[in-house]
């Protein structure tokens, strides 16, 4: 910032911006929207300085915020180099928002009069108008957004009233206030955006409440789970991502503006009052640190990154599921891409773009880290590449977010195929050692048996259910007749759910006792029990309903357990909105 733009600098590109929402009320970063070209025509000029027109969009002579002490402008190339509006531009809203809160502190410090002031903000309105309506942008001689918004106040009110605008502040300050501001409204965003993919991977829980499927570790078989719980896993840690998003946001609720180039300001203005006006908890601690940090927006990075890494997560699933040989799900047309070629071809691009671009969101934090790790304090032209990449992965975002969410909330499940998959690869050799724990046996013991087990059966291509009394009898003792009987002596029977033949239990919800028959109609409805066979053998836990309904603990994937997490997702993203809007 320390060189006149040639004129062959590159044009502008701003932001289209939706209404003004929080934190600020001065702009909006809605996550869906694109970015749009600058309007290059011009309005039409008047003859004098007038805060109730526009300004021209190529409005001279060319403005420069700086340049006293040289001799001449600068060369082409650095021109190009140091030329920011083609990123910067999104900025506008928020400058002008800045503009406004400090010339109501420069009135306050007397430097301006009250008609100074009341044309001023008139001035700064139409600008804000022009802007909104593509009738100002920047042209290729401005360098940066607070030139060419500078240029089109002078042009509305001419130098001496607009000229006196720029008293007591810098563009260290300014950049580092605006970029806070734009940032706090786009995590507000993009919660918005997590929200409602939450909502849409909830709605696909509440739908298949009691659909199992098979439960991976290191992409093998491990243990059945209800798709609900597993879609819920998809879930929290995108709860997680908001929790970052709002706890960054209490720091990042410190305005820089007041801070000048380094030193604050000699004339006597109020940053509190600016950091009230702008939405702001209060202004910055340190006018230094103020201008030269940019650990607000590397943390938001992080977060940026952190939720692309967690969506990346769920589309290397939906990846997988969709092929043939999984077959888990069914993409609908609308969310899905043909080939070119192949006509039978219906491809996760969605997923797959989102799979690439979680890269994209990394290699934006990890950029924008290598960047600030040398800076000396305080300002440094360098931190000119802060912007760029977390406006990047805040578009990058904005289009992610709703177009999964769409997927998830169409996707058709086959819940057919994933009960039947459920139980594969040995799954239930868990429930075979924890049936033998209940019984007694040490479980490095019943690890070991159950383990047997497993290889007899993958010895002879058959699953666990298909192995007989005797062949269990032949892998571990433990594993017949005896241990039932040693249940039923312990107590152990109960912890099983089915009372066997005779066994008398407790009070039942009638206040009468229970006589057992070995049937699962004994036991209360909704519990593991429900799976359980007609006497207490191994044989009773080899079920996919009886080992899903067994974990039961705080976060386990029984079904109870599982209603209680999808109340408390549902409230979770209902807080997330609130926040959000």
């Amino acid at each position: 910032m320390t060189h006149e733009p040639a004129q062959d600098a590159a044009p502008a590109a701003p932001a289209a911006h939706a209404e003004p929402g929080a934190p600020a009320q001065h702009v909006s970063t809605a996550i869906s929207a694109p970015h749009a070209e600058p309007a290059q025509g011009a309005a039409p000029a008047l003859s004098a300085p007038d805060a109730d027109r526009a300004p021209r969009g190529d409005a001279e002579p060319e403005v420069s915020l700086w340049g006293g002490r040289f001799t001449a402008g600068p060369s082409p190339a650095l021109a190009a180099l140091s030329a920011s509006t083609h990123f910067d531009w999104r900025l506008a809203k928020v400058d002008i928002a800045g503009s406004r809160a400090h010339a109501r502190v420069l009135r306050a410090a007397g430097l301006l009069t009250d008609a100074e002031l009341a044309s001023m903000l008139q001035g700064l309105d139409r600008l804000d108008e022009a802007v909104e309506t593509g009738v100002f942008a920047p042209i290729p001689a401005d360098e940066d957004v607070h030139t060419a918004l500078e240029r089109g106040l002078l042009d509305i009110l001419g130098p001496d009233l607009g000229g006196k605008l720029r008293a007591g502040r810098s563009r260290n300050d300014q950049i580092a206030t605006l970029v806070r501001m734009y940032l706090r409204e786009a995590a507000r965003a993009i919660v918005g955006g997590i929200a409602e993919l939450a909502d849409a991977l909830i709605a696909q829980a509440s739908a298949h409440p009691d659909a199992p499927m098979p439960g991976r570790t290191h992409m093998q078989h491990a243990q059945p789970v209800l798709l609900a719980h597993h879609l819920l896993a998809h879930v929290w840690p995108l709860l997680r991502d908001v929790d970052r998003l709002r706890d960054w946001d209490q720091r990042a609720a410190r305005s820089p503006y007041g801070s000048g180039a380094l030193a604050g300001t000699s004339l006597g203005l109020d940053p509190e009052a600016v950091a009230r006006e702008l939405g702001f908890d209060g202004p910055v601690e340190n006018s230094i640190d103020g201008t030269a940090a940019r650990d607000v927006v590397a943390e938001f990075s992080f977060v940026a990154a952190m939720i692309g890494v967690d969506l990346s997560r769920l589309a290397e699933e939906v990846i997988v599921w969709a092929t043939a040989e999984f077959a888990f799900v069914t993409l609908d047309d609308a969310y899905s891409t043909g080939s070119s070629i192949m006509p039978q071809k219906k491809n996760p691009d969605i997923a797959e773009l989102t799979r690439g671009k979680a890269g994209r969101l990394i290699g934006d934090l990890t950029g924008l880290l290598a960047t600030l790790k040398g800076l000396p304090l305080a300002y440094n032209r360098d931190l000119q590449e802060d912007k760029e990449p977390v406006f990047d992965a805040v578009d990058t975002l904005g289009l992610l977010l709703p177009a999964l969410a769409g997927m998830m909330r169409t996707m058709t499940f086959h819940t057919d195929r994933l009960a039947a998959l459920a139980p594969q690869g040995f799954s239930l050799a868990t429930d075979v050692a924890e049936w033998l724990v209940r019984a007694g046996v040490p479980f490095r013991d019943a690890h070991a048996a159950a383990g047997r087990a497993v290889r007899v059966a993958e010895e002879r291509g058959v699953e666990l259910w298909d192995l007989t009394d005797e062949d269990f009898a032949g892998i571990d003792a433990r594993l017949a007749t005896g241990v039932r009987n040693s249940l039923v002596g312990d107590g152990g029977v109960k912890s099983l759910g089915v009372l066997p033949p005779g066994v008398r239990d407790g009070p039942g919800e009638d206040g009468g006792s229970r006589t057992g028959t070995g049937s699962p109609a004994d036991t209360p409805p909704g519990t593991w029990r429900d799976a359980l066979g007609s006497a207490p053998s191994v044989r009773d836990v080899l079920s996919v309903a009886g080992s899903i309904a067994s974990r039961d603990a705080i976060g386990g994937t029984a079904p109870r357990r599982v209603a209680e997490q999808l109340a408390s997702a549902q409230d979770a993203v209902a807080a997330a909105r609130a926040w959000a809007e």
